[in-house]
C-alpha cells in the first residue's frame, strides 16, 4: 500500500503555513514538527502518512534526506518558499492539529521531549547522548507509543469528566442548614 504523501510535501506545507503566519522555522525544528505529524498520524489512522524513515540522532528523530536538504540553512531560519501543497482536508487538518499542539514550543523543548519518549529512546540504545545513531525510529514502535498516549489521555478525560460530573451534582445538594 503506498503512502499518502512524503516528507517533503508535509514539510514544505509546513514551512509554507510558517510562513504565511509569520513564524520562523528552523531545520531542527521542521524535523520535530514532522515527527510529530508522522507519529500522530500511525497512532489515529494506523498507517504511515509517509513512507521515509526517522533515525535516531542526537537532535532527536532526523529524517536524513529532509536534513540534506535544509542543512545548508545549520541554525538559520529557512527561507525557502516552497509551492503550495494540496492535501485532502483530513490530512491538512491533522497536520494543522499538530501545528496547534506542537508548533508553539521551540526546537529545543521539542528535542527534549523527544528524547523522553520510548521510539527516540529505544532506537537510540548503545549510543551516548550527544552521537548520531543510524537506528531508524521504528514505525511500530511510534504507533504503539502515540496511540498508547492517546488511550492515557482518553483515560484522563473520562476520569477528569466523571470528576467534573460528581461536582456538578454536588452543586444541585442544598448547604447544611447553620443553627
Amino acid at each position: 500500500m503506498m503512502a499518502e504523501t512524503t516528507a517533503n510535501a508535509v514539510a514544505d506545507y509546513i514551512i509554507r503555513f510558517c510562513h504565511e503566519h509569520g513564524v520562523l522555522v528552523t531545520n531542527l525544528h521542521l524535523q520535530k514538527l514532522v515527527y510529530y505529524v508522522q507519529a500522530w498520524y500511525l497512532a489515529y489512522y494506523e498507517k504511515p502518512l509517509f513512507d521515509e524513515d526517522f533515525q535516531s540522532w542526537a537532535s532527536g528523530p532526523v529524517q536524513p534526506e529532509l536534513y540534506e536538504r535544509f542543512k545548508h540553512y545549520t541554525w538559520n531560519p529557512i527561507s525557502e518558499h516552497p509551492d503550495k501543497v494540496e492535501f485532502t482536508k483530513e490530512i491538512e487538518d491533522h497536520i494543522l492539529e499538530v501545528l496547534e499542539d506542537y508548533g508553539r514550543y521551540n526546537a529545543f523543548y521539542l528535542e527534549r521531549m523527544c528524547h523522553d519518549e520510548d521510539p527516540w529512546r529505544k532506537a537510540h540504545q548503545g549510543f551516548s547522548v550527544d552521537e548520531n545513531s543510524p537506528k531508524v525510529i521504528s514505525k511500530k514502535t511510534m504507533q504503539r507509543y502515540y496511540q498508547y498516549m492517546l488511550e492515557d489521555d482518553e483515560e484522563e478525560k473520562e476520569e477528569t469528566g466523571a470528576s467534573e460530573q460528581r461536582q456538578e451534582s454536588r452543586k444541585d445538594i442544598p448547604e447544611p442548614a447553620t443553627p
